[in-house]
């Protein structure tokens, strides 16, 4: 069996995403190195034991093909990674009031109801939770 361990998101500021996807989002840290040099390892993950063989990597945007893809993505409107919630409306009013910027609400979309956040770091994440 072959399940996803790691998966990264490229971030144009990583000490700042981490701050994000902790504070904001709810994530905690799994890994944060300090590589020398301004450079940082960083992965966060589900809190509170949920997933724990799973983390995401916050990874550096910058170079030859991370910005122009990331930037790209961005632009098309399209999310980079998508994230499953339990109550996208408690969510969505919750982290609205934290000060997140939504390009789009909570909306019918197929057989799940998504929003659509800026991450404040180059990405569009989409929030999603199953019709009910």
């Amino acid at each position: 069996m072959i399940r996803v361990a790691m998966t990264s998101v490229y971030v144009d500021d990583v000490p700042r995403a981490h701050a994000f996807y902790t504070d904001v989002l709810g994530f905690e840290t799994r890994t944060r190195l300090d590589l020398g040099d301004g450079t940082w390892f960083v992965t966060v993950g589900a809190p509170q034991g949920a997933q724990p063989d799973l983390q995401l990597l916050l990874e550096p945007g910058e170079g030859p093909v991370a910005d122009p893809y990331r930037r790209a993505v961005y632009e098309a409107g399209l999310p980079a990674i998508v994230f499953s919630v339990d109550d996208i409306r408690s969510e969505y009013d919750r982290l609205s009031a934290l000060g997140v910027r939504f390009p789009h609400g909570p909306r019918e979309q197929g057989p799940t109801i998504a929003a659509v956040l800026d991450d404040t770091v180059g990405n569009l994440i989409q929030l999603t939770q199953p019709k009910a």
